[in-house]
């Protein structure tokens, strides 16, 4: 078994303000930093560990509408800001805790009690975040989150790892293009579905059956 996997990349961003005329609204452009590929240490629980206590960054928070470094995104996060995906564009955002991440598609809630404790997060596509109007707009984007859990858990639910692996990719290519998702480490998608990053690397160079 391979035990080299794509290491979390570090993101650079730019922000723009999407709307003069709605200032809540904002874009994050994220590009991947290169780095060294890391080895599997022999007990997963022990690799997934160390790799949450790799360094945040700093940065101060801002407002929604002025630039918004990836670093100070995940500030307003865990500080319980409540922003809801664009869904109308093919974006999202994965979201980190210790042993498992989850994906934010469209339409999306980000942040408030569902994602307190999250330690990193990786911006799909030309990310656009934008506050909820009201109580009901609030309430849709909570719900849509949930209908992005489930969907994902119901790739879990497939007994043969390469299966569930192959699940998520196919799911993921239907939203993003090429690029996007050959830029999204194996442990990402690993970490959505419970699988070793060495699988999801498999699978990709299409090892796995």
């Amino acid at each position: 078994m391979d035990a080299q996997s794509k290491p979390f990349p570090l993101y650079s961003s730019s922000v723009k303000q999407f709307d003069r005329k709605r200032p809540h609204m904002f874009t994050v452009q994220a590009t991947p930093a290169p780095g060294d590929a890391m080895h599997l240490e022999d007990s997963t629980v022990k690799w997934w560990a160390e790799r949450a206590k790799q360094p945040l960054g700093s940065s101060s928070n801002v407002p929604v509408n002025e630039t918004l470094a990836v670093d100070s995104l995940l500030k307003k996060i865990n500080r319980g800001d409540l922003l809801v995906v664009n869904s109308r564009r093919r974006n999202g955002l994965i979201i980190f805790r210790e042993f498992y991440a989850e994906f934010a598609g469209p339409g999306a809630a980000v942040g408030g009690d569902f994602d307190r404790g999250c330690h990193k997060i990786i911006p799909l596509g030309n990310l656009s975040l934008i506050e909820p109007n009201d109580h009901e707009d609030h309430q849709k984007a909570l719900k849509i989150r949930l209908q992005w859990i489930r969907l994902t858990q119901n790739f879990t639910d497939q007994p043969r790892s390469a299966d569930r692996a192959q699940m998520i990719l196919d799911q993921f290519k239907t939203y993003f293009d090429k690029s996007t998702i050959d830029d999204v480490p194996n442990e990402a998608f690993a970490l959505m579905v419970g699988v070793l990053p060495q699988t999801v690397r498999r699978v990709r160079l299409g090892l796995e059956r």
